[in-house]
């Protein structure tokens, strides 16, 4: 019951499509992952020969590591409360639990020769990473097989289609189910083929203080091998802060991914207004707290609406976090905060899109009428054929005749057969019906 007392919508009324987001991008999450690069940078550490390497000094890192609790996290957040900083009360946490373990040999070395950001920038992307993996492409997968589920069974079904909102040339609604699978698996594999990026090189980028400690050091080399150790892409240049500009791609790519979802939710919105779909009645279930007969189609006005906001706060994030004030200002990291509640959006709108398309129904008849009701969209092949007869006025007669007017598919045949053309042109077209029109829509809904 708690959960009414949210003040976001993802926390609250969406938080079961949401609450898998606690584990990557909640405060508690934000100070495990942290917590987890400052014990795996003392691990390095030993592995480096710098300070004790002893089987149970491994053994009691790798407890300890283990042992992060929500408990851990209050007990940070208590730390917190004095020292304003939240990477340095996890470094007095993490010290504390040494000397309770008697490992005072390695305190010092707890966050040793890092600034902040090394510790957070790798939290961040590795927090993200583990997100696209474990949920985002799983989900995304999840729209895929509904969408061809749903392109198998309507495969051979031909449906009038609307350019400007007009009648226009016939196609099948799986080849348009075909359309929205393709652009969506093009942008889940871009982002798939992008690797995030990570910093180790403290306060402004250049490795002073460690350099200072260790002279003999290749710090370049340590520091690539750590990153690289935490799933990341090693970035060698950067200010205090990693310059977030694969994170910024990848956002801008989900941005692409959301527009996609939105057209989606648009044209299922139009079919079902147009009557090309129509949506299961579950009987139970309310429409218009007046209009009892209403069933609505509001799983994809709802998804239109989250894709918005999970977009406006991408615009937000990707307009600033490519900038900062010379070698680092503070205004990134607050903006990072909110890396979460745009993919809480993101998730309230794809699954929101997933029930309605399961709710969602052919209506042949519908569908049937309309292509029977608008016989001139065959005019189009009529005069393509009269072109290749090497008639320069084909467009201007069919327009002539058809544009603006009702006519019958009657009508056009009495018009084709006064046509001088050769037989086998003249016996396609009269062979030619509005249901079969439809070109290569068959084969091309099979190429995804």
């Amino acid at each position: 019951m708690n959960r009414l007392k949210m003040i976001s919508p993802i926390d609250g009324r969406y938080c079961n499509y949401t609450n898998v987001l606690e584990d990557y991008f909640s405060e508690y999450a934000y100070l495990k992952y942290r917590f987890n690069i400052e014990i795996d940078w003392l691990s390095y550490l030993m592995q480096l020969k710098m300070i004790i390497n002893t089987e149970k000094a491994k053994k009691e890192l790798n407890n300890i590591k283990k042992s992060f609790s929500l408990d851990s996290a209050k007990k940070i957040k208590e730390i917190e409360r004095i020292t304003n900083h939240d990477v340095k009360a996890i470094e007095y946490y993490i010290r504390k639990i040494l000397k309770a373990k008697k490992l005072d040999e390695l305190e010092s070395f707890v966050h040793f020769g890092l600034t902040s950001e090394d510790v957070n920038n790798l939290a961040i992307s590795k927090m993200l990473k583990d997100f696209l993996e474990s949920t985002f492409f799983i989900k995304v997968e999840e729209l895929i097989n509904e969408l061809v589920e749903k392109k198998m069974a309507y495969k051979n079904i031909t449906m009038l289609s609307h350019t400007h909102g007009q009648p226009a040339t016939p196609t099948t609604v799986g080849k348009e189910l075909a359309v929205y699978i393709y652009r969506i698996k093009t942008i889940a594999n871009t982002i798939k083929s992008l690797k995030l990026r990570g910093k180790f090189s403290g306060a402004v980028g250049n490795y002073a203080a460690l350099v200072v400690a260790y002279p003999d050091k290749d710090w370049l080399k340590v520091s690539k091998k750590f990153v690289e150790s935490q799933g990341l892409e090693f970035n060698p240049l950067t200010t205090q802060i990693e310059s977030h500009d694969v994170l910024c791609m990848i956002l801008n790519l989900v941005k692409n991914l959301n527009n996609i979802i939105y057209d989606l939710n648009q044209d299922m919105w139009l079919y079902i207004s147009n009557s090309y779909f129509k949506l299961k009645v579950i009987d139970k279930e309310v429409g218009s707290s007046v209009m009892p007969h209403k069933v609505n189609p509001i799983n994809f006005e709802n998804s239109m609406a989250n894709m918005r906001l999970s977009n406006s706060l991408i615009d937000c994030l990707v307009d600033n976090l490519q900038i900062s004030r010379m070698q680092r200002d503070l205004s990134d990291s607050s903006f990072q905060r909110n890396i979460g509640v745009l993919f809480g959006y993101f998730l309230v709108g794809i699954n929101q899109t997933i029930v309605g398309l399961k709710k969602c129904e052919i209506n042949n008849e519908k569908i049937s009428d309309d292509l029977k009701n608008n016989p001139e969209v065959i005019a189009e092949a009529i005069q393509t054929v009269l072109r290749k007869n090497k008639d320069t006025k084909a467009y201007e007669k069919l327009k002539k005749i058809t544009r603006g007017k009702n006519v019958s598919i009657n009508d056009l045949y009495k018009y084709i057969n006064k046509l001088d053309i050769n037989d086998d042109d003249k016996n396609s077209l009269l062979n030619l019906n509005v249901e079969d029109y439809v070109g290569l829509s068959r084969e091309l809904s099979d190429l995804v």
